[in-house]
């Protein structure tokens, strides 16, 4: 899933300038909880990671990454609506890099940004507990 990750992010981070292969292994390695990821399958083939992180400040989306040769034939939008379930009155929170199409993924399912810097946009989405 290590190099999964380099795949994925590897266009986004080239085009702003921050693409290092060791630095996008290693700070996968250093943020991964075991307990709180999921490997995504599709047709019996491991084709993706997801991590939902309790914290005190919402639930944070963490490792979202696809198989490319996946990406736009919505598996990301059925993650994210089994992912995204009401859980409590706490929000989710990602970050996604400047410039990302998963952005508009995000936006659809109702995140916001609230912060941003020169590589990541911090993005929020409210509790709807019923």
């Amino acid at each position: 899933m290590v190099e999964l990750r380099a795949v994925v992010m590897r266009p986004d981070l080239e085009r702003l300038g921050v693409f290092d292969p060791q630095r996008v292994r290693q700070r996968f390695l250093d943020a991964y909880r075991p307990d709180d990821t999921r490997v995504i399958t599709v047709d019996g083939r491991d084709c993706g990671l997801v991590a939902l992180r309790d914290a005190e400040d919402g639930w944070w989306l963490e490792h979202f990454y696809l198989d490319p040769a996946l990406q736009g034939r919505g598996v990301g939008h059925a993650v994210l609506e089994a992912l995204l379930e009401p859980r409590d009155e706490r929000p989710y929170r990602l970050n996604v890099l400047q410039g990302s199409p998963a952005r508009r993924l995000y936006e659809r399912f109702g995140f916001v940004a609230y912060d941003e810097d020169d590589v990541d946009v911090f993005m929020m989405r409210q509790a709807r507990v019923g």
